[in-house]
């Protein structure tokens, strides 16, 4: 039979109506808490998104600052900044990155370490950003990569300022030089200051004087587009240019000096002794430091890093040798300061000196003795016996105080980074570092600059020029003057005197300078040949440092030798007697005797800075 469904049209009526009532309940509900939400953007949080909004659409831009230029004291330039065109790639435009490095090889070269190099840094940027491929784009390169510019819309060619040092090699131990920022620096600098820039001082003047050469970073407000792209500038801070830096080095002198020392692993160092001004730092072989602004590549780094003659390394400040003889003024001081002699006490030198009860000899450069010998006849002829007994009498650690006084065993306060400080033994020094007692004899050859003790030649310059200055230590400084652009001053930096060194005797200086002065104007001294026709009176003092230890039963023998275990050989000078105008240092790596290799070099330094231009003779 069929089955009849009887419809209640009243309960289906009642649920329609709840239904809508209750989605229309639900429609208000989802409605207010759209308009609650809006009123919350739009009213609470308002400053919120809007400082969001602005900051999408204004962005803040570095303007890195110009490096300031370094010129020597006769404002000859030193250091510049040149447009540099650089090849950089925008990512978000490539499609095929590789494909595109490799066409690009087609047009101009692209090194393996161009492409490494250009990789690490593509994290780095904004990808609507350049990342630099090549440096140093040739006038011949641009053309090329100009020309092909339709077929690689992700390519851009932009102009930087870039460090470059005019005169290459030259002075490039003191000067230094700049280089791209590295991880390890990231570490340490101020961000905000090195927004923009890439490059940092390494080492030598550019690093020390870092902050002041570096200016100040200035902004412009950029109002951007949806794609970061820059459509107008609303506002610009420019940036403060760094500041220019005059030095008291005379690049005249100091390519004098390269060119006499050019084929030697040597040093010298000359100052200014009124002043402290470094008149000349020298160490050669040297390098151009073109090669690191914009990163050097790994075979030519290498080589320079790997050489056996270590261009890298400044011997001027870093070079720590013997000093040899030429310390002798100095501990001859100590024995008239301390009483431990006059300058009348005499010596007798018979070839050697011997401790009391022992049988080693302490062998003179002159077998058969310089007889009796006075403080200056000692210097004259450069006796070692006399310096012998002399530091046996004193002691090691009245020397180490004394010598001290001089900046032996401690840094000068150059204003270069890397100066190291030396070695003025003690015997708590010993114990201390080496953990053993300290020995008579150690003493014995510290008083004639062997042994345990070694100095830089900034430290034998700067020891000889406050000797002529009769105590006055004056710091060496490099720097003579900063030029703030800002303001258009130019503020010199004033001689700083560090300390002065007293003595009980104002005529124990004149004692130690005569002895100097005979040792080139004497009739017996070490270095008379170098001051025939000389036509300026000065002081000097010879040096030899042995290398190797000669046994007792041998004697030295250069021939037969290899060059790297010959003596070095020194010298240190002032010039003219009178009101001195120069203090010099000078050590040549196995270069033999001190008379024979350092004296002579010496001398044609002297001679090109105190006669160069003048006639008039100095007396």
């Amino acid at each position: 039979m069929p089955t009849f469904i009887l419809k209640d049209s009243a309960r289906e009526n009642k649920i329609f109506y709840s239904r809508v009532v209750i989605a229309w309940l639900l429609m208000l509900l989802g409605l207010l808490i759209i308009v609650a939400r809006l009123i919350f953007l739009q009213v609470t949080e308002y400053e919120h998104f809007d400082t969001l909004s602005e900051k999408n659409r204004i962005k803040i831009l570095p303007l890195p600052p110009a490096r300031g230029l370094i010129y020597d004291r006769n404002g000859v330039l030193l250091a510049d900044n040149r447009v540099s065109y650089s090849l950089e790639i925008i990512p978000e435009r490539v499609e095929e990155l590789d494909f595109t490095l490799a066409e690009l090889g087609k047009i101009i070269t692209i090194e393996e370490d161009d492409i490494e190099r250009f990789k690490k840094q593509l994290h780095k940027f904004h990808s609507s950003k350049g990342v630099p491929l090549r440096h140093r784009l040739t006038e011949e390169e641009m053309a090329r990569l100009s020309v092909q510019k339709h077929h690689f819309p992700e390519m851009n060619i932009t102009g930087n300022l870039s460090r470059h040092y005019p005169l290459g090699a030259t002075g490039v131990h003191a000067i230094g030089y700049v280089g791209r920022i590295n991880e390890q620096e990231l570490k340490t600098i101020d961000k905000s200051e090195y927004l923009g820039s890439n490059y940092i001082g390494k080492v030598g003047i550019e690093k020390y004087y870092e902050k002041e050469l570096h200016g100040t970073t200035g902004f412009q407000h950029a109002e951007t587009n949806v794609r970061g792209r820059i459509v107008r500038i609303l506002e610009r801070s420019p940036p403060v240019p760094g500041k220019n830096l005059y030095l008291n080095i005379d690049i005249t002198l100091q390519k004098y000096a390269e060119s006499l020392i050019a084929k030697e692993r040597a040093a010298v160092v000359a100052i200014e002794p009124s002043s402290g001004g470094v008149l000349a730092l020298v160490s050669t072989p040297s390098y151009d430091p073109n090669l690191f602004v914009n990163g050097i590549d790994f075979k030519t780094y290498n080589g320079l890093r790997d050489s056996p003659d270590r261009p890298l390394i400044n011997r001027a400040i870093r070079g720590q040798y013997p000093p040899g003889s030429t310390v002798k003024a100095f501990v001859g001081l100590a024995g008239l300061e301390y009483g431990v002699r006059s300058s009348h006490s005499r010596t007798w030198c018979r070839g050697w000196f011997s401790l009391k009860g022992q049988k080693h000899r302490y062998r003179d450069w002159k077998k058969t003795g310089h007889g009796s010998v006075n403080f200056s006849q000692s210097l004259e002829q450069s006796c070692d016996v006399y310096f012998y007994s002399l530091a046996h009498d004193l002691g090691v650690d009245r020397l180490h105080k004394f010598m001290n006084r001089f900046s032996f065993g401690k840094r000068t306060g150059i204003d270069i980074t890397g100066e190291v400080s030396g070695l003025m033994p003690s015997r708590e020094w010993k114990r201390r570092v080496l953990g053993k007692l300290w020995y008579p004899g150690e003493t014995i050859i510290v008083g004639i600059g062997q042994g345990f003790m070694l100095a830089t030649p900034l430290q034998l310059a700067v020891a000889t020029a406050t000797l002529s200055n009769r105590g006055q230590f004056k710091q060496p400084r490099v720097v003579f003057a900063m030029d703030d652009a800002k303001f258009n001053e130019m503020n010199v930096v004033p001689p700083s005197i560090k300390e002065t060194v007293t003595l009980k005797a104002d005529y124990y200086w004149n004692v130690a300078i005569a002895g100097m002065k005979a040792v080139v104007h004497g009739r017996r001294g070490t270095a008379r040949k170098v001051a025939i026709g000389s036509k300026y009176r000065f002081a000097g003092k010879t040096g030899t440092a042995q290398v190797i230890k000669i046994k007792q039963s041998e004697s030295y023998n250069a021939r037969r030798l290899a060059k790297k275990f010959h003596d070095h050989a020194l010298f240190i000078a002032f010039a003219p007697l009178k009101n001195p105008r120069i203090a010099i240092a000078v050590i040549v790596e196995n270069g033999g005797g001190g008379s024979k290799t350092a004296a002579p070099i010496a001398k044609k330094i002297l001679d090109y800075y105190l006669l160069q231009g003048s006639v008039s003779e100095t007396k």
